[in-house]
């Protein structure tokens, strides 16, 4: 087993910690006492709090791409498209204080639209994107520009984990399961050919 260099345990333990219990709990100080080093040793390897936090949302960013990416050219565009989505709810469910920071939280470093995004520096958009330009191609979905479509994809799926989480609906994470695939559906059938 590789053993981990002190940026590498700094990073788990504020993932962790930011994982239980939120950004607010991620401190200098907690994390150094979770790896067992001195607070002021962590800016050796990170020169602030921001910057800690930073690269634990691209960290979140990738980790959710890696999984989607998984699933690249195992199925159709459809289904590619929908396993992206399932996905992104999987992750906003299980890890909802990283979900938040990462797409939720404004932060002065957060990718912009549609500057950001067409230079290819998201890498989750950039799946869903690529998937609907091969999808355009392919003749499935209408021809349309793949990173407007992207975006509307990732608001209206957004938009309802955030209206779920917020309690707005009365369904139980089942029913909202099946509601959320459904609404996805709708969606697609609308950019079919």
């Amino acid at each position: 087993m590789k053993r981990l260099t002190t940026a590498e345990k700094i990073l788990r333990a504020a993932h962790k910690l930011f994982d239980r219990e939120g950004g607010e709990a991620v401190t200098m100080r907690r994390v150094a006492e979770l790896v067992g080093i001195t607070p002021m040793a962590i800016y050796r390897h990170f020169p602030n709090r921001e910057a800690l936090l930073k690269r634990i949302a691209d960290d979140s960013f990738q980790s959710v791409a890696d999984s989607w990416q998984e699933h690249d050219g195992r199925a159709g565009v459809i289904e590619r498209l929908c396993a992206t989505q399932m996905l992104y709810l999987d992750y906003a469910l299980a890890h909802p204080h990283l979900f938040d920071h990462a797409f939720s939280v404004r932060r002065d470093d957060a990718r912009q639209f549609p500057g950001d995004f067409r230079a290819r520096r998201s890498p989750t958009l950039n799946v869903v994107a690529d998937t609907l330009a091969e999808g355009m191609r392919e003749g499935v979905l209408r021809k349309d520009d793949p990173w407007d479509v992207a975006m509307t994809f990732w608001a209206h799926t957004h938009g309802l984990i955030a209206l779920y989480r917020a309690g707005r609906f009365s369904y139980d994470e089942e029913q909202f399961r099946a509601f959320y695939r459904a609404s996805i559906g709708r969606l697609l059938d609308g950019i079919r050919i």
